[in-house]
């Protein structure tokens, strides 16, 4: 292209290319259409030229069935839809028996031709598996599974207590009751023992307020005022039965959490040959208490002992106690960033990176998909607490919302986030702000100077 004409004068340069084929790669491959109670249907090769579909049942024995089936039949691989949770007893049993189980995206696997019954769904998947044109989803090995499923059922159980929690607060506002006014948070210290006296009977405001910390803000005339009110059985009767509540899940989540200490160590175990290695008092991290939000387990040291570096030093991952790097840590595991190639595949997945759609030449939608995605969701919570952080990450972030807005800048600075953790997972090398910190002081003296450059503007004009 010569330097002087337009872009729009110039024509593009023809390619031409030779016609390509769907070339089928192997034949000895299997797809099950997954369904929770009308049965599955599996498609398989027989032969180089036919394919069989045939439908099972869903009980377990039933599955066991299709195992014995493609076996029969040589099956090496089989590729299934990601359909609820229906299938992963199958995916497990397959896996377990030794075939090679592609669990594929379902937009993926979608008939071009629009017919839909589960007969050509099968098939259609088995045609294009046979052609290598499924890629298959990333799983976690099995312990990194066990620990990921008795963790998001911690995260549940966490967001079912705050609901009890909530309703705590409306029983206190429906009798008057508004010491919450005056305290952060209800199920503090403070807050929590001023229930406990409420349900033994007592209503003094006075002696309620004397239950308060020393460190509460607040003035004693309002403490004594919010603890002031109009006192009903029936909501007192929702107090206690909320109350009761509250404290039964904060039972399950401590159980929770020394299940997950027990997995933690049995995979410390798996890579030591069988032997939990002791760390020594000088390799122990030392980390402030994050209050309330703090697990009862040494989650920053059990990390370190399993990844070889330290995540809880990264801002944001180290919010909330360190459970923000054990949540990200439980969908991917030790190894499992070996399977992205670079730091792009890897945001990518996490859904934290444009989606390009491009038509004549233009990109017409630059859009990040809207998924469920847990890892990117844990990302994007560790760069929301970073809002107000002095650091050279809360820099970034207040910097892209002021050009941008608030949602892309969350984005931005999640992604950062995970290149961060990627780099440190795969070169196993520490945290190393420097080049934040850099990029910080860069930023200052540009304002410093931008101001200078406006200041001298006024008085030149005065």
């Amino acid at each position: 292209m010569n330097k002087g004409c337009k872009k729009s004068d110039c024509k593009k340069i023809k390619k031409i290319k030779k016609i390509t084929q769907f070339e089928i790669l192997r034949y000895n491959v299997a797809a099950v259409d997954v369904s929770d109670n009308g049965g599955m249907v599996v498609a398989y090769g027989i032969n180089e030229t036919e394919v069989v579909t045939e439908e099972f049942g869903c009980y377990t024995c039933d599955l066991r069935e299709i195992s014995e089936t493609l076996k029969s039949h040589d099956i090496v691989s089989v590729a299934m839809e990601s359909t609820g949770v229906y299938w992963i007893p199958l995916f497990l049993l397959l896996q377990k028996d030794g075939f090679e189980v592609e669990l594929v995206n379902a937009k993926h696997v979608k008939n071009v031709t629009g017919r839909k019954t589960d007969d050509e769904d099968a098939e259609w998947a088995q045609k294009l598996h046979r052609c290598g044109l499924l890629a298959g989803s990333f799983q976690p090995d099995n312990d990194t599974r066990r620990l990921r499923s008795v963790f998001r059922h911690r995260d549940s159980l966490v967001k079912t207590r705050s609901t009890y929690l909530n309703r705590m607060q409306k029983a206190l506002e429906q009798m008057n009751i508004k010491f919450h006014t005056v305290l952060s948070d209800i199920d503090g210290a403070s807050g929590l023992r001023i229930v406990v006296a409420i349900l033994a009977g007592e209503r003094d405001p006075e002696v309620l307020a004397n239950l308060c910390d020393v460190r509460v803000k607040a003035s004693r005339e309002d403490i004594v005022k919010s603890l002031e009110g109009y006192w009903s059985d029936e909501h007192l009767f929702e107090l206690e039965q909320c109350y009761e509540l509250y404290k039964f899940h904060n039972d399950m989540i401590v159980k929770c959490e020394l299940k997950i200490e027990k997995i933690l160590q049995d995979i410390l175990k798996s890579k030591n040959g069988g032997v939990l290695p002791e760390q020594k008092k000088g390799d122990k991290l030392k980390r402030k208490p994050g209050g309330k939000s703090d697990m009862c387990i040494d989650v920053a040291n059990l990390l370190f002992m399993l990844t070889g570096v330290d995540l809880v030093s990264v801002e944001g991952i180290t919010g909330m106690g360190a459970v923000t790097a054990l949540g990200i840590f439980s969908e991917l595991g030790c190894d499992g960033l070996e399977r992205f190639k670079t730091e792009k595949h890897f945001t990518s997945w996490l859904g934290l990176s444009p989606n390009n759609k491009e038509s004549a030449g233009k990109i017409i939608s630059s859009r990040i998909p809207k998924k469920k995605h847990h890892a990117g969701q844990r990302f994007r919570m560790a760069a929301m607490g970073l809002r107000n952080n002095k650091g050279p990450l809360g820099d970034y972030y207040r910097k892209l919302r002021a050009t941008a807005g608030a949602p892309k800048a969350v984005v931005a600075l999640a992604r950062k986030l995970a290149v961060i953790y990627y780099h440190m997972m795969t070169n196993k090398t520490k945290y190393n702000p420097q080049s934040l910190i850099d990029y910080q002081e860069k930023q200052k003296e540009y304002k410093i100077k931008y101001h200078e450059r406006c200041l001298k503007k006024l008085r030149e004009a005065a």
